[in-house]
């Protein structure tokens, strides 16, 4: 599945397995640039719950590689803070089981 072109200043979030549930979409286009420690909040802003029931537990990529989630109350004066840039691809990946 190839994702839908961009629109200007703005960056690709998929979703999988509960995260698609909660949301209802597979993939979504957020503006960009947004700073790696706001991304949980405003995904809680748009899905109201998705914070606790799945994002607490999943795993975040950014451009395939695996990320670190910083907090939402790190010092906005960070010089290393990781900011989603336009055109990047966020994918937020919950725990899976198998049986």
């Amino acid at each position: 599945m190839s994702a839908p072109k961009l629109p200007k200043g703005h960056f690709n979030i998929l979703y999988f397995a509960t995260a698609s549930s909660h949301t209802g979409k597979d993939m979504e286009a957020l503006p960009a640039p947004l700073p790696l420690r706001k991304l949980f909040d405003t995904l809680e802003e748009r899905y109201q719950g998705f914070r606790e029931t799945v994002l607490d537990h999943s795993l975040v990529t950014i451009n395939l590689s695996y990320v670190d989630m910083p907090s939402s109350e790190d010092e906005d004066g960070e010089d290393n803070a990781v900011v989603i840039q336009e055109g990047d691809e966020v994918a937020i990946i919950p725990p899976v089981s198998s049986g």
